[in-house]
């Protein structure tokens, strides 16, 4: 019926245990790293300084 069948699950080991599509786990481990990274990179610009005018004297 329906389910997936136990006898069939993959053995998955070093990076793939973790990111992988074939369980549920898997995919939100790549959702979460995936809005991580993203989220890394708009603090990156938000809390970079600003560039500083150069002074010139008169």
């Amino acid at each position: 019926m329906g389910g997936h069948d136990a006898g069939s699950e993959r053995q998955f080991t070093g990076f793939a245990k973790y990111f992988n599509s074939y369980t549920i786990t898997g995919r939100r481990n790549c959702v979460l790293a995936t809005y991580a990274g993203i989220l890394g990179i708009v603090l990156f610009y938000k809390l970079k300084p600003k560039k500083q005018a150069a002074v010139t004297e008169k």
